[in-house]
């Protein structure tokens, strides 16, 4: 099969690699497939790599099915996978059912429980790396989503070692945006699985990132603002930790202490 991508995509996914030691010698990387736009592009991409990067590395593929329709079909990306050399498997996991019984955010358990099917797969297929799809829009949005909903300055890592389960999980379209994936989809004519997700579109990632975009259109460099605030070297000036009750305790006794010596 004669795959290939335009040099200013390879540029991208070859600065994610570099930077971020993503890809090494003897790699086993299972490919988290979910049948979307992203997964499908970081699948083709991660097949060209392979050909190209002078690193001998093996890709597998895993499609976790969340069991939230009756007719979830992965056919299509078996094949697309046969056509890359890529083993692809599918794998049903009950995240529906244990979103119907927990109290919990459905996004945050689906992502929680496919996470984990997933590094259970990759620990029994010998992998020692996890791919994943996340692309730049996805890791700005997050960390905007940290700052409006917790009051923490932080997103998910180009590379990210899991002490657990001693997996590396890598992010090697980190430099793409949203819209790139889109375009490099419909050009390579690839056809994306539609979302199971019986929310999909009403989440708070999509508020998030419609507020974004809306922010951005009335502050032009408020994404650019964003994924510059990303980086480790963008802290500033900021207050020091919050005290718990013992140690205001403490700081309050000192200061009376010494008040009342003067």
């Amino acid at each position: 099969m004669n795959i290939n991508i335009p040099q200013q995509y390879f540029s991208k996914l070859m600065r994610a690699v570099v930077e971020f030691n993503l890809i090494e010698n003897n790699d086993h990387i299972l490919i988290g497939l979910s049948g979307g736009k992203d997964s499908l592009f970081l699948t083709y991409a991660l097949a060209i790599l392979r050909e190209r990067l002078p690193k001998k590395f093996t890709l597998s593929a895993v499609t976790i099915d969340p069991m939230f329709t009756d007719n979830f079909a992965a056919d299509s990306l078996t094949k697309f996978c046969r056509n890359l050399g890529i083993e692809h498997s599918v794998h049903k996991v009950d995240i529906n059912g244990t979103i119907k019984s927990s109290s919990k955010n459905p996004c945050f358990t689906c992502a929680y429980f496919r996470r984990g099917a997933i590094n259970r797969l990759a620990i029994e297929k010998k992998c020692n790396k996890v791919a994943y799809a996340h692309h730049h829009d996805d890791a700005v949005e997050t960390f905007f989503m940290n700052l409006l909903y917790s009051g923490q300055i932080q997103t998910f890592t180009p590379s990210t070692y899991l002490d657990k389960s001693h997996l590396t999980v890598i992010r090697p379209l980190i430099y793409f945006r949203e819209e790139e994936m889109r375009t490099a989809v419909k050009y390579h004519k690839m056809t994306p699985l539609a979302s199971p997700c019986p929310i999909d579109g009403t989440t708070m990632r999509q508020d998030t990132k419609e507020l974004l975009a809306s922010l951005n259109k009335t502050y032009p460099f408020f994404y650019e603002h964003l994924a510059a605030a990303m980086r480790e070297n963008a802290v500033g000036s900021l207050w020091s930790a919050a005290p718990d009750r013992k140690q205001m305790k403490a700081i309050y006794d000192k200061f009376i202490h010494k008040s009342s010596r003067s």
